[in-house]
C-alpha cells in the first residue's frame, strides 16, 4: 500500500515537471517568435526607407533630365555706350564668328555729334551667356540689359503628338486608297489625304521653327559713341594776303560793273538823252532871250 502511494506521488511529480518544462519551452518559443517578428519588421522598414530613397533619387534624376531637355527660346536686348564705335563694331563681328553665330541685321546711323548702330545676332544657346559677357566687356557703360526666355516644351510635345496622330491617319488613308474601287471613294480619299498631308507639313514647319529658335538665341545690341568736335583754325581765314587779293578783286569787279552799268545806261539811252538835251537847250535859249529882251527897253 505504501509502495503504491509512493508510485502515484512520483508519477504526479514527473507530470508537473513536464508541464513546467513545456510552459517554459512555450514561453521561450513565443519570445523567439516575437524577436523574429521584430527583426522582420525592422528589415521591412529599412527596405521601405531604401525604396523610398531610391524612388526619390529616380524622381530627381527624371526631373533633372526634363530640365535639361526643356526647349527655351532666349532673347536679349542690350543698350550700350562705347568709346570707339568703329572698333567695337569690328569686335562684335569677330565675336559673332568666334561663337559660331551669324549676323541677321546691322544698321549704322551718323548724326551731328553721335554715331550709333544696331546689330541683331543669333548665337548657339550653349554660348548665350558667354557671348553676353563678352559683349558687355566692350562697353564703356551698360545703359540697359534685358534677358528673357520662353519655354516652348509643352508646345513642341503637343506638336509631336499631333504629328503622330496625323501620320497614323495618313497611313490609313493610303491603305484605303489601295483598296478603294469606286472613283468617288478615290476622290474623297485623295481630298482627305491632301488635307492631312498639308496639316502634317504645317506641323513639321512649326516644329522646325521651334527647333531653330531654341537652338539659337537672338541678341539685339544697340550701341553709340558721342563724338566731341573741336573747332580747328582755318588757315585760309588767317592768310591776310589772300584776303587782300580777294577783296581787291571784289572791289575791281564792283567798279568795272559800275562803269559798265553807266556805259550801258548812257549808250543804250543815247537817243532819248539827245532828244532830252536838245529840248533842254531850246528851253534854255528861249528863256535867256526873253530875259534879254526884257532888259533892253529899260
Amino acid at each position: 500500500m505504501v509502495n503504491l502511494i509512493l508510485l502515484l506521488f512520483f508519477i504526479t511529480a514527473c507530470s508537473s515537471v513536464d508541464n513546467s518544462g513545456s510552459k517554459t519551452e512555450g514561453r521561450s518559443s513565443d519570445s523567439i517568435m516575437k524577436d523574429d517578428s521584430g527583426e522582420s519588421k525592422a528589415n521591412t522598414s529599412d527596405s521601405v526607407a531604401m525604396s523610398e530613397e531610391s524612388s526619390k533619387k529616380e524622381e530627381t534624376s527624371i526631373e533633372q533630365a526634363n530640365v535639361n531637355n526643356r526647349m527655351v527660346i532666349y532673347e536679349a536686348q542690350l543698350h550700350l555706350r562705347v568709346k570707339n564705335f568703329a572698333g567695337t563694331l569690328t569686335s562684335f563681328e569677330q565675336m559673332t564668328k568666334k561663337y559660331s553665330g551669324y549676323l541677321v541685321e546691322s544698321d549704322v546711323v551718323k548724326e551731328e555729334e553721335t554715331v550709333s548702330g544696331t546689330m541683331t545676332i543669333r548665337i548657339p544657346n550653349e554660348y548665350f551667356q558667354e557671348f553676353l559677357n563678352a559683349v558687355e566687356g566692350e562697353a564703356a557703360e551698360i545703359l540697359q540689359r534685358n534677358v528673357n526666355g520662353k519655354d516652348v516644351t509643352e508646345e513642341f510635345v503637343d506638336l509631336e503628338s499631333r504629328l503622330k496622330s496625323k501620320r497614323v491617319v495618313e497611313a490609313r488613308l493610303l491603305d484605303f486608297m489601295k483598296t478603294a474601287e469606286k472613283t468617288e471613294d478615290l476622290l474623297q480619299i485623295s481630298s482627305d489625304l491632301a488635307t492631312v498631308q498639308e496639316e502634317i507639313e504645317q506641323i513639321v514647319g512649326k516644329m522646325n521653327y521651334l527647333k531653330n529658335q531654341t537652338a539659337f538665341s537672338t541678341i539685339t545690341i544697340t550701341f553709340f559713341e558721342n563724338e566731341l568736335t573741336v573747332p580747328k583754325l582755318d588757315n585760309k581765314e588767317l592768310n591776310t594776303w589772300e584776303r587782300t587779293k580777294k577783296q581787291f578783286v571784289t572791289s575791281l569787279n564792283w567798279l568795272i560793273s559800275f562803269i559798265s552799268g553807266i556805259v550801258v545806261f548812257f549808250v543804250g539811252n543815247l537817243p532819248v538823252i539827245i532828244v532830252f538835251t536838245l529840248i533842254v537847250i531850246v528851253v534854255y535859249l528861249f528863256i535867256k532871250k526873253r530875259k534879254r529882251n526884257y532888259k533892253t527897253p529899260s
